[in-house]
């Protein structure tokens, strides 16, 4: 009979990869235990999958539901080796201290301790390996108020949402407020574009989020906790529902929590913005002082903290003193990263910090894709600062990071190669902060529009020097005078993208021409005729008929682009097998 277990990773990456029809099929398997749980943070390898046969672990990745893969894994289950049409799927086949070190490798998984291991809908999976035990601790006065802040002090821990602000402190000011009503509110509104940091952690381990919004109450003398999520993450609303009910029906919360769902505006981030939309109103930031924690929801003592902190805090509190002995500097503990854009192995990791850009790109992200040269990562979200490979050996860190022009923000990072043009970067990135202004203070409505404006016209060659003096004049006056954190941050793209590529801002401006050949207004293409042979499939796909056939000087039929034709779509050059067509 077998022994075996299989996990299958469930999250939303693994559903839209297929993970569900892999699933019902292992669910037909004899003699096997199988189980679904959650991202386990290889998003790339999705779908994927973990089989335990007495302590011997297998990955299994971009899996199917053929019948032949389902003899292979019953096989595998039943005691016997991989099967050769399964072998180039295989992540890893050994011990599952082997496993971490060669799937995680580099990593210190704290936050991440239970995602794609445990079920997230089963409170017992939690509860089994510690779930709730501090809390339990604290609700029978085992653990003081104090003891728990002491704790949390000397860990080290700030604030994962971006700022960094230190929570024990953040704690301790709600705690001396006197007030018949407090409240702590979980920051679950995520919209930085390529970050999905608290949706895996929402979606995968909702019960230590839960537990540290609880240990939170306790600790800060709160009288109600809420849950802000938006409305774009299905799954991990669905999940927390499931976790709230299943903690009422087991009585393991100290205070109640609630439950509100936001509309999706990058703005509601902010936290007096946030709280204006808890209130029913609508989600605009408003001068500070008074800060949350004199005036917040309903006028009462108000603490925030982001999913990735609270996540953090059963740990800490389970293993006092360990927290503080990772990290650098001022900056203690883990941090997650959602590894996006052109890196081979994107994903969700946790690195300590103190490591370095190259070892989480090249180390833990493993490279660029198709081997191509690293040209830039864009860290901390669309508020984030976009850095050259000069600086690769930059420590991931608050204070370090924060010189050089970039924020470690939540935790977004978007790795760029030789192909991408940093103009059009920072004009992407500009776009989204200009679309998600709330409009309440001039200088973001109105600034940050005039700033996207100037980039369009260096991206569609209608710009000259004054389109440059004008970015850094917008630019210091959005940063210095806008009312909250959004419209504050919002240059740093283009700052940073001035500081350490103004070259290619020259390119486009003074020659007219986009260096990578991304900018189409900026980016001609002609045809190699010694190289064309004359195959017609780039004619086949130009969609205004501007490239035709013609013959070379020994009479072979050739192809050549009329450049009064051509819109500069880039089709030819990317269906060329040849190399022939050439772009500058």
């Amino acid at each position: 009979m077998s022994l075996a277990k299989i996990i299958v990773n469930m999250g939303t990456c693994g559903i839209s990869s297929g993970s569900q029809k892999v699933l019902d099929s292992f669910r037909t398997l004899k003699d096997v235990e199988v189980k679904a749980t959650s991202c386990v943070g290889l998003c790339a390898l999705e779908p994927t999958a973990f089989i335990y046969i007495e302590g011997r672990v297998v990955g299994l990745s971009y899996l199917t539901d053929t019948q032949k893969d389902k003899e292979s894994i019953q096989a595998i289950c039943d005691g016997k080796d991989v099967d050769t049409h399964l072998a180039p799927r295989v992540i890893y086949d050994g011990s599952e201290q082997g496993l971490f070190n060669d799937l995680f490798k580099g990593q210190k998984r704290v936050v991440l301790r239970n995602a794609g291991w445990l079920d997230p809908m089963d409170i017992n999976d939690y509860i089994s390996v510690g779930g709730y035990s501090f809390l339990s601790k604290c609700r029978s006065a085992k653990i003081s108020k104090e003891q728990v802040l002491d704790v949390l002090e000397k860990s080290g821990l700030r604030g994962r949402g971006g700022a960094g602000f230190p929570t024990a402190k953040k704690w301790r000011m709600l705690m001396e407020k006197i007030s018949e009503e407090k409240y702590v509110i979980c920051n679950g509104d995520e919209g930085d574009p390529g970050a999905f940091m608290d949706r895996s952690v929402l979606e995968g381990d909702p019960h230590s989020v839960i537990e540290g919004l609880q240990i939170a109450a306790y600790a800060t003398g709160a009288t109600k906790c809420f849950m802000y999520v938006r409305a774009e993450y299905p799954l991990a609303l669905k999940t927390l529902n499931k976790a709230i009910k299943d903690a009422n029906d087991k009585n393991v919360l100290h205070v109640p929590v609630e439950i509100r769902e936001g509309a999706g505006a990058f703005v509601c981030g902010e936290e007096t913005a946030l709280i204006a939309s808890i209130e029913g109103k609508r989600g605009m930031p408003r001068f500070r002082p008074p800060y949350p924690v004199e005036s917040g929801l309903w006028g009462k003592p108000t603490i925030i903290n982001n999913v990735e902190t609270l996540a953090a805090v059963p740990w800490i509190m389970n293993n006092p003193g360990e927290y503080e002995k990772t990290g650098y500097a001022n900056s203690k503990g883990t941090k997650v990263f959602a590894l996006a854009g052109k890196i081979k192995r994107g994903g969700l990791v946790e690195i300590p910090f103190g490591m370095s850009l190259r070892e989480l790109i090249f180390d833990v992200g493993k490279g660029i894709q198709n081997d191509k040269n690293f040209k830039a990562v864009q860290i901390g979200g669309p508020s984030g600062g976009c850095l050259p490979a000069s600086l690769l050996d930059l420590r991931i860190d608050y204070e370090e990071l924060k010189q050089s022009g970039a924020i470690v923000g939540s935790g977004g990072l978007v790795v760029m190669d030789e192909s991408s043009c940093m103009v059009d970067i920072a004009r992407f990135f500009l776009s989204f902060t200009t679309k998600e202004s709330c409009g309440k203070c001039t200088f973001c409505r109105v600034g940050t529009k005039r700033m996207l404006e100037t980039l369009e016209d260096i991206v569609n060659g209608r710009s000259n020097d004054d389109h440059l003096q004008r970015l850094y004049e917008l630019s210091d006056a959005v940063s210095k005078l806008s009312l909250c954190g959004l419209g504050q941050t919002a240059p740093n793209p283009v700052i940073t993208t001035l500081r350490y590529f103004i070259d290619e801002y020259h390119s486009h401006i003074k020659d007219k021409r986009c260096p990578a050949g991304v900018c189409s207004a900026l980016t001609k293409y002609s045809i190699d005729e010694q190289k064309c042979v004359g195959c017609m499939l780039c004619k086949k796909e130009c969609p205004v008929s501007a490239i035709v056939e013609t013959k070379r000087a020994d009479g072979k039929k050739i192809c050549s682009i009329d450049s009064s034709k051509c819109i500069s779509c880039g089709r030819c050059y990317k269906v060329c097998k040849f190399s022939s067509v050439l772009k500058r």
